[in-house]
């Protein structure tokens, strides 16, 4: 009785929805379709994970920092048991093994291992050796001299070369001598058997070279004295990477039919080892890709590519070698601040300090003192003399944060010192110059403010030499993935997590959500799911966001309520919430805003 391998996909409750024999020495798992075991499910990657049969059983293997849990435990390889539970991703595999009776023969006398039966051997032997060197590196040129190293060993040729197909030609990438020797140059081959294996997709062999009338004169055949050719495909599934090209130089020893089938067994393996090197070269070279995208989109501390972004980069280009006020404006989590650290950040001021007041976050009758500091024993509370923001701002920038906030009475005693640039200390008669450049941002739209006398016109133009207004994360196209790889990369690296990307899912997730809390709410939804995740790719369960149907088509109806709907809330907030301003806006009944506000709440409960 033989024992063969299974893979058993389970569900929760450990029912089989589907059985893999392991019957390969090297198995391939994950969701490209060129793999040998295909999983579908949530964070399992292209090429997740392989089995390998050798001498020491049949062990699993995390492949490109993909995460493997057997039996609860995270590992990057180890041997299986029967009974094994695996974790790929979201797909639950059991391990089994079962015994096999052989196909029955007729009773034969012992004979030695010999001829045939010696190059089977020799050949699952050196198939090991390859699946080994196959676990240490995923570098494509050290694979390629393994598998040649072996491949002419096994068949004796005496030397080899790979050719891999790259926009539909062969090029040869790897070139070999028996003992394990690189050739001195690229070798010389037959442009007409390797076309004929490439067209025909079947291995061909030339036993005497020398002597076939078609062949003889090949470059290869005249160069090195050739006395016999063979040449295999490098096949994957229908998938044509390349092939390997053989030759011997001693009459006594020409390939055989029996090599050809040796060759041809270790070539599929050999096909499919290759591949997965190249999905793992290419993933690679996707997030080595991304890295430099991303240093091109950086504006400093600053990532975007639409053009909203791009004209905000201009004007704070632009603005930012000049001491003139700044007016920033734009909806909570935009990146505000961020804004406001880039400016000083260019400025001459560069060097000096960047001070923070969020004119929120204090207390009306706490501000002041803040703001301008305050004399020991002034106020109540007051037990030591200390400076104020501005004073601390000198020589450098001082960031009013939400400046909307600030009261009437201190908008101003602001006035003043930035009128004046001095500044006097609450209990103080004396005033100090100060030296300093005021950046302040608001979530509100102040020449509103400013009509409906919340804030000062005086000092709203004293603010808003230039203004900068920030869109909203929902206004801003691919920002919003190209954000979330910053974000997933930060946050992957920080926590010591693995984390390839975004599944497909998730991107359309991202896309589709209208981000009212804009960049500090996408920020919070990928930490959130680094931590969580249970597979290499984060999906939309992830982000805790609603699935959406690929490529949806809406209907036309469906499409002209969507557009309304947003189109109403964007009024709506130039508004302020107004409802009876944004009806007479839209020139519509008031009964219509409201319906379209039932609409946008239900949508956020379903969301």
């Amino acid at each position: 009785m033989m024992p063969t391998a299974f893979l058993h996909e389970i569900d929760a409750a450990g029912v089989v929805r589907a059985s893999y024999s392991i019957d390969k020495l090297v198995c391939s798992l994950g969701t490209d379709k060129n793999t040998d075991i295909r999983l579908r499910g949530r964070g399992v990657g292209a090429v997740h994970a392989q089995v390998r049969v050798g001498k020491d059983g049949v062990a699993i293997e995390a492949v490109g920092g993909e995460r493997v849990v057997v039996n609860g435990k995270r590992t990057d390889t180890r041997v299986l048991q029967p009974g094994d539970i695996l974790d790929i991703g979201g797909v639950r595999l059991r391990f089994d093994m079962r015994l096999s009776a052989p196909a029955r023969a007729e009773p034969r006398a012992t004979t030695p291992v010999t001829g045939a039966t010696a190059s089977l051997k020799a050949m699952l032997s050196a198939t090991a050796r390859f699946s080994e060197a196959l676990a240490g590196t995923y570098k494509i040129e050290e694979l390629l001299e393994t598998m040649l190293d072996e491949i002419i060993a096994v068949t004796e040729a005496a030397r080899g070369a790979v050719l891999l197909l790259v926009e539909g030609k062969a090029v040869q990438r790897s070139a070999r001598e028996a003992g394990k020797r690189p050739a001195r140059g690229e070798m010389p081959i037959s442009d007409t058997i390797v076309a004929r294996v490439l067209q025909t997709q079947k291995p061909e062999i030339v036993s005497d070279a020398l002597n076939d009338t078609m062949f003889s004169a090949a470059r290869s055949v005249m160069d090195y004295k050739l006395a016999s050719v063979l040449c295999v495909p490098l096949n994957m599934r229908g998938e044509l990477l390349g092939v390997i090209y053989l030759g011997n130089d001693n009459v006594v020893n020409l390939f055989t039919d029996e090599a050809l089938e040796v060759a041809t067994v270790f070539a599929a393996q050999a096909a499919m080892a290759l591949r997965n090197a190249i999905l793992i070269r290419e993933l690679q070279l996707s997030n080595e890709s991304l890295t430099q995208q991303l240093e091109r989109i950086h504006f400093g501390s600053l990532i975007g590519t639409s053009g909203a972004m791009k004209e905000v980069f201009r004007r704070v280009d632009k603005v930012a070698r000049t001491d003139v006020s700044v007016l920033i404006e734009g909806e909570t989590g935009t990146g505000k601040e961020l804004v406001a650290s880039e400016l000083h950040r260019r400025s001459h001021r560069k060097d000096g300090p960047f001070i923070v007041l969020n004119c929120g976050a204090i207390p009306e009758n706490l501000l002041e003192s803040e703001l301008f500091g305050h004399v020991k024993g002034s106020f109540t509370g007051a037990v030591a003399t200390r400076d104020g923001k501005f004073a601390a701002a000198h020589g450098g920038t001082l960031f009013l944060d939400e400046i909307g906030e600030m009261p009437l009475n201190l908008q101003v005693k602001l006035l003043r010192v930035l009128e004046e640039r001095r500044v006097t200390r609450v209990g103080e008669s004396n005033a100090r110059d100060v030296d300093i450049r005021v950046v302040a941002a608001t979530n509100r739209h102040l020449a509103d403010e400013v009509k409906g006398g919340t804030f000062r016109e005086d000092l709203y133009y004293r603010l808003n030499v230039v203004r900068v207004e920030l869109p909203p994360l929902r206004e801003r196209g691919n920002d919003v993935e190209l954000l979330g790889r910053y974000f997933l990369k930060k946050y992957g690296d920080e926590l010591g997590v693995a984390i390839q990307g975004f599944s497909e899912d998730g991107v359309r997730a991202l896309r589709a959500h209208r981000w009212p809390g804009n960049i500090r709410e996408l920020e919070n939804r990928i930490k959130k799911a680094v931590i969580f995740c249970d597979g290499g790719t984060v999906a939309a369960r992830d982000l805790d966001l609603q699935e959406v149907e690929a490529d949806r088509v809406l209907p036309l109806n469906e499409a002209k309520e969507a557009f309304a709907l947003d189109y109403v809330r964007r009024v709506l907030e130039l508004n302020d919430g107004n409802r009876t301003s944004t009806a007479r806006d839209l020139g519509v009944d008031v009964r219509t805003i409201f319906r379209y506000l039932e609409r946008s709440r239900e949508e956020d409960v379903e969301a």
